[in-house]
């Protein structure tokens, strides 16, 4: 994991704020989602990108119920019988 040398402390509601380097590093604009996510001892934290329930496609993205399902996983539901 890269370092980068920069502190930030949370304040009383537990919020933190990311350098401006940062966001501009990850191409984050106001109102992106981030994914956090615990590896190990790590908070990390990823520009969140959808992605199909099933496959991880992020292609033809369309919410069926709540969830992101790409278009050859829905034909895929589609043709399947239950």
């Amino acid at each position: 994991m890269k370092r980068t040398g920069m502190i930030r402390q949370l304040d009383e509601l537990g919020r933190l704020t990311l350098p401006i380097e940062l966001r501009r590093s990850m191409d984050l604009s106001q109102h992106d989602a981030l994914e956090i996510t615990l590896e190990n001892d790590a908070i990390v934290l990823r520009k969140y990108e959808p992605n199909c329930i099933f496959c991880g496609s992020m292609r033809d993205l369309r919410t069926l119920r709540g969830k992101q399902v790409c278009r050859s996983c829905r034909e895929a539901l589609r043709d399947e019988e239950f």
